[in-house]
């Protein structure tokens, strides 16, 4: 391994190193790769579930980290990793830094999980996780996507899984919450996972020239959350079960996150769907779909 990217170059190169895989620089504003290192950070769990308990066909455990050394910085593939009982995650050095001393090659170092910028699993031949990789290979063509692939020694990249916690401390595990409650058929605590007083407000801000209280803003939220009912009731519980999901965020505020949920279906089919959420009291919760 040891393919990485890096956050202060001004425009994407590619550097050659003899011996050690190609070096991919990405520029700091590049919006692939701060979303996939937040990912990364956002997802750590499920590395760190899988280190304690590999799961059949695992055999590569790999993090990224960032390493510091003055004004400079690199972001560095570490394997061997463990984790301590404090959650300092430790691990050798894979590939000889070429931006920093303050580390070497086969060196063992400690990191604190905030400086995690990736981590990746081998399972059966296939990459799971890999979020900065997959962002520096979605821009890549030709004959650099051919000698990206080759570095990666034969790895399937294919659309992935992000691996959000089912919870309201994130949009996406926000919406995960919802869909778990339907394949539960559990229509309370898909009623909890919404937030219908945010949705009428959006909704009535973006479709009426009138005066909005909050009277109105109550009412139309129950006739919204009535609604909703009455489709389940009618319609039944949607099911996602055995699909994988992607994840994409588009921040419209700092609370209201519209977020693109790919799936993956069992039999490979995928779908995409828009979804607002809305941040009130430090948690999120799942709005009206973007039509």
């Amino acid at each position: 391994m040891g393919i990485f990217g890096k956050l202060f170059k001004k425009k994407e190169t590619i550097r050659k190193r003899e011996g050690n895989p190609d070096v991919y620089d990405l520029p700091n504003e590049d919006e692939r790769m701060n979303w996939g290192m937040e990912k990364a950070r956002l997802t750590l769990h499920y590395f760190e579930d899988c280190l304690s308990n590999p799961k059949d066909g695992q055999h590569y455990f790999s993090i990224k980290a960032r390493v510091e050394d003055g004004n400079k910085v690199e972001h560095i593939w570490l394997t061997e990793t463990s984790f301590d009982e404090d959650g300092t995650i430790y691990g050798i050095i894979s590939n000889k830094p070429i931006d920093v001393t303050t580390v070497s090659i086969n060196e063992k170092i400690g990191i604190k999980k905030e400086y995690v910028s990736d981590w990746m699993i081998i399972e059966n031949g296939r990459l799971i996780g890999g979020y900065t990789i997959r962002a520096i290979r979605v821009g890549l063509k030709g004959k650099e996507l051919e000698n990206f692939d080759k570095n990666l020694g034969g790895i399937l990249v294919d659309e992935g899984e992000d691996y959000f916690l089912s919870n309201f401390e994130t949009p996406e595990g926000a919406i995960l919450s919802i869909e778990d409650a339907y394949d539960n058929k559990d229509l309370e605590k898909a009623i909890n996972c919404k937030n219908f007083k945010k949705e009428a407000e959006l909704m009535l801000k973006s479709t009426v020239k009138i005066d909005i209280d909050n009277e109105l803003i109550e009412k139309t939220a129950e006739v919204l959350k009535l609604s909703f009912i009455k489709s389940i009731q009618e319609n039944g519980f949607p099911s996602f079960k055995g699909v994988k999901r992607v994840f994409n965020r588009n921040f419209i505020s700092p609370e209201h996150c519209v977020i693109t949920e790919i799936c993956i279906y069992p039999n490979g089919n995928k779908s995409s769907q828009k979804l607002n959420t809305y941040k009130t009291d430090n948690n999120w919760k799942v709005l009206n779909p973007v039509e």
